[in-house]
């Protein structure tokens, strides 16, 4: 009798084995035929995108001016990245179409970084490919945006727009004197004797704003090192030149900060002398930004399944 029931209770122990196998095959399963489907659909949807964004550039094997939209903000993961632009640029001067490259500025600044390595690279790829490169300016192209400009062949501007702010700075605030009226106290613990000095709940030392202050006027020397070189002998130099301010294009053009008056269409059509016009810029666009949000949560989701599915130990 106890060895029936023994055999009974052995089957069916085997039994709920096999039928856990058996799920765990069918969720295995499963999940591989809805990762296959989710790449297919986006693969699909990718390429979609891209033949409808290229859809609207002309035929790039004829003569056309090459434009690379510089706006906004200049920083990393920005549309105005050193990485997008660098990679406009390089695709733009590889194009045997393309006559020039029109680089169009309405940015307020940014990152003296971002700055320099894209005017190292339209110096580089002017010297290898021997094409001119023209900034135009719509509202403004200031700080970091006239860092990259000044390696422009010549700059054109409207008579209103803003133009050059030569300078760099580091902001940031002090809540010391604050804090003591509050009778709060500030428990910040480092390794290191500088290692909080921009803290803005920490007293700054006069040796270390004069730490920092160095640093940002040799980052000014970088600046009007690169303005110099640019511009050359059309630099009409005063004391404010490189002082910060910013001036209206037609005082940038008296001061050699501009070369002349003039939009996009002016330079295509009278400079470059091809009026067609390309539009080289690189941007995140929506399907870049949904396969990238779309993978991470595709990724997510298998870990998440294969910590589901049972194991049999």
């Amino acid at each position: 009798m106890e060895r029936a029931q023994g055999a009974i209770k052995s089957e069916a122990i085997l039994e709920k084995l096999v039928f856990a196998t058996l799920e765990e095959q069918r969720t295995a399963r499963r999940w591989r035929t809805f990762v296959r489907l989710s790449w297919l659909v986006l693969i699909v949807f990718v390429l979609w995108a891209l033949m409808h964004r290229g859809s609207a550039s002309a035929d790039k094997a004829s003569a056309h001016t090459a434009v690379i939209e510089i706006k906004g903000e200049i920083a990393s993961g920005a549309d105005a990245s050193a990485e997008f632009v660098v990679a406009a640029m390089q695709a733009a001067f590889q194009d045997e179409g393309a006559k020039a490259i029109v680089l169009l500025i309405n940015s307020p600044g940014g990152s003296p970084v971002q700055a320099g390595i894209i005017n190292d690279e339209i110096k580089r790829l002017k010297d290898k490919y021997k094409k001119p490169v023209y900034a135009v300016v719509e509202e403004s192209c200031a700080s970091a945006a006239y860092y990259i400009a000044a390696a422009a062949d010549k700059i054109f501007v409207d008579k209103a727009s803003i133009v050059g702010s030569i300078g760099v700075l580091m902001d940031g605030f002090g809540f010391t004197g604050l804090m003591d009226k509050l009778g709060v106290e500030r428990r910040l613990m480092t390794a290191g004797e500088n290692k909080g000095f921009l803290d803005p709940f920490s007293p700054q030392t006069d040796k270390q704003r004069a730490y920092a202050q160095a640093m940002l006027d040799q980052i000014h020397k970088q600046f009007i090192d690169a303005v110099k070189a640019g511009r050359g002998k059309r630099l009409k130099e005063t004391p404010e030149l490189f002082s910060g301010l910013f001036w209206s294009g037609q005082q940038a053009v008296e001061l050699g900060l501009a070369d002349q008056l003039g939009n996009l269409a002016f330079v295509a059509r009278e400079v470059v002398h091809a009026e067609e016009l390309v539009d080289y810029t690189r941007r995140d666009n929506v399907a870049e930004r949904l396969a990238k949000k779309f993978g991470a949560a595709l990724g997510e989701g298998a870990v998440r399944a294969m910590k589901a599915i049972p194991a049999i130990r």
